[in-house]
């Protein structure tokens, strides 16, 4: 039996993935002052459907485990702080995916007033996933590019 197991982990790793790839990448999602719509497609994009989690992309609870940080929504006033300190949180090398036209800046929602505007006038953004609010294969094949390697 130990035997059996042995060689399919070794038989695993031979048909693994591409050396150089990443095999996860652990995602923190912060929802810095969107309508939910968004929110409701990123779940649709984690369902058994789409089932982001088969091809290593997880939602972490933590940005300490997180190499990536998933915003959605503008950034409200009071969501800057908050934000900021789960970027701040999160280990080297971090990235950021804005999430949906309101944090890319397009159509906002909410009061000026009470806006810090898009994602990118507070953190510098690697990947923009445009929608309003994006499908969850438009989703899932964005962060599928982060896998990729650059």
């Amino acid at each position: 039996m130990l035997t059996l197991l042995r060689d399919l982990r070794r038989l695993r790793r031979d048909t693994a993935l591409p050396q150089g790839r990443p095999a996860s990448i652990a995602i923190r999602h912060v929802d810095a002052g969107s309508c939910n719509g968004c929110e409701h497609e990123l779940t649709l994009a984690t369902s058994p459907y789409v089932d982001l989690q088969r091809f290593g992309l997880g939602v972490v609870a933590s940005p300490r485990h997180a190499d990536v940080l998933l915003v959605t929504g503008p950034v409200t006033t009071r969501m800057r702080e908050p934000l900021l300190t789960a970027y701040h949180a999160m280990p080297e090398p971090r990235r950021v995916a804005a999430l949906g036209d309101c944090a890319l800046g397009c159509n906002l929602l909410g009061s000026a007033s009470e806006l810090v505007g898009a994602v990118e006038e507070l953190l510098p953004v690697d990947l923009r996933i445009p929608g309003c609010p994006p499908d969850p294969e438009r989703i899932a094949n964005a962060l599928l590019a982060l896998l990729e390697p650059s």
